[in-house]
């Protein structure tokens, strides 16, 4: 019986993934998706979405969003004369609403492969080999062969040695997302993104939270008036316990839950948790895709090469999103994946790195695209910036929360917009317009030319702008 085949096939249904598979399918090309992984679902059935979906970035949203509305339930509300008493929160209650918006939005992919007629095949995916010109792929068992193949295996949790994950007492982001209850003493190994985002969630809903870091600089990717920022608002103003320069010795889970002993500068110390989360960053997941069977270059790291539009060493073999280099975020994957859907079908794909946006969810969430001002003094490049405060904007005060600012920073010599800082409410949707203004190599002038709505948040943007040339109107 003649093996079934396509004229792309895609090894992997995360957002790199289930992109690439649905915009192939739009350009009339034969498309089958490989995915393996149920990530608990309930029926046992492969769930698209990847990490990101299930186990990540949506996940985590929602329980960001949970927890905040607790936060402003039981301390907020009263500055605009709500009285509220006896808030509770079911942690039950919360998780379930966590776990209906990852299925609904799972099973809204696979619907949207139906739409556009793109064939799911369930099982792990692993190259075989190449005969006349199309590559041979197992699937638990079953040989598919494409013309094009395409990697978006995505990437797993990096773990540290000597730290067993049980995701019960010692979690990544999969056992984070699950606790059936808040922990009275929570740690966390790991300052980034995952560390605060999760870190501030069981801070909002009662837990103390020690957070180790061991980089001595927090937040060092991004913008230093940033950081510094957001390190007296998560220490000062919430209470986050962040310990940086910390060396971890050794992790040891007893009665009394988790215990770790670690070196602070010359002092040894011991921190006592009922649960610890392990969030040290992720690793590229290319075990098992059988690279070895076709000569499929991968570097020491595990990252597969690619050149800019993202082809591999191999003929008509292609990788997406955390598998290559560069920042492993959702949105990444997904733009690589519509570009490499593109040049397969003949067009010219685009994927512009330096105009990524980065965001951590939060609160006050922090948003940033192109370079920082460090970068920018280390480069020698000459630049203005203008930075304008929440405090001075009509929006923010009417609304409650005036923590944070917009930093512009511009070239000193052709006004081209060379990157964007934003720490406060929304950033996550203040910072498209920045994207946006980059990706066409926009001025601070053109922005200032803008009209904004009154009173919005982005008028904060508009007097940033404004404030690189030293003439903000409102600050």
């Amino acid at each position: 019986m003649a093996n079934k085949q396509f004229d792309v096939v895609v090894i992997g249904g995360g957002p790199g993934g289930y992109v690439a598979a649905i915009r192939a399918a739009q350009l009339g090309l034969s498309t089958a998706c490989i995915e393996s992984e149920a990530y608990a679902d309930p029926k046992g059935e492969v769930r698209l979405g990847g990490t990101c979906l299930n186990v990540g970035c949506i996940p985590s949203k929602a329980l960001l969003q949970s927890s905040e509305l607790y936060e402003q339930a039981s301390h907020s509300f009263v500055m605009h004369g709500i009285s509220t008493s006896g808030v509770k929160m079911d942690v039950a209650t919360m998780m379930k609403r966590k776990d209906n918006i990852v299925g609904q939005l799972t099973s809204g992919i696979k619907g949207l492969f139906k739409k556009n007629k793109v064939t799911l095949l369930p099982g792990h995916g692993k190259f075989v080999g190449r005969e006349d010109e199309r590559w041979r792929i197992d699937v638990s068992g079953e040989t598919v062969e494409a013309t094009h193949v395409i990697v978006a295996t995505g990437s797993k949790a990096r773990h540290l040695p000597g730290i067993p994950v049980d995701n019960k007492l010692i979690c990544d982001n999969v056992g984070a997302l699950s606790f059936d209850s808040t922990p009275k003493r929570l740690g966390v190994i790991g300052a980034g993104v995952i560390g605060l985002e999760l870190g501030s969630v069981w801070k909002r809903l009662g837990s103390e939270v020690t957070i180790l870091e061991a980089l001595p600089d927090f937040l060092g990717a991004a913008d230093q008036a940033v950081s510094k920022e957001a390190w007296k608002v998560f220490t000062q103003k919430q209470g986050l316990n962040i310990q940086l320069g910390i060396k971890i010795i050794k992790v040891e889970t007893g009665k009394k839950g988790v215990t770790v002993e670690y070196e602070s500068g010359d002092e040894t110390r011991t921190l006592q948790c009922d649960r610890l989360i392990v969030s040290v960053g992720r690793v590229p997941h290319t075990a098992g895709l059988g690279a070895e069977n076709v000569g499929l270059e991968l570097r020491p790291s595990g990252y597969i090469n690619v050149d800019q539009n993202c082809r591999t060493n191999l003929p008509n073999v292609w990788a997406v999103g955390d598998v290559v280099p560069g920042p492993m975020l959702a949105h990444k994957s997904m733009e690589e994946g519509v570009m490499v859907a593109e040049c397969i079908a003949g067009q010219k794909g685009h994927v512009n790195l330096d105009t990524v946006p980065w965001v951590i969810y939060t609160h006050p969430e922090i948003a940033w695209v192109g370079k920082t001002e460090q970068q920018l003094k280390n480069e020698g490049v000459e630049y203005r910036a203008g930075q304008i405060p929440f405090a001075a904007n009509g929006r923010a005060l009417g609304q409650g929360d005036t923590t944070g600012f917009v930093k512009m920073i511009a070239c000193a010599k052709t006004d081209r917009i060379l990157g964007v800082h934003v720490i406060g409410n929304n950033a996550s949707e203040l910072i498209a317009e920045a994207v946006v203004a980059m990706e066409f190599n926009a001025s601070s002038e053109d922005i200032a030319r803008i009209c904004h709505a009154h009173p919005t948040l982005s008028e904060a943007m508009h007097e940033a702008s404004l404030a690189v040339d030293k003439r903000a109107l409102h600050f």
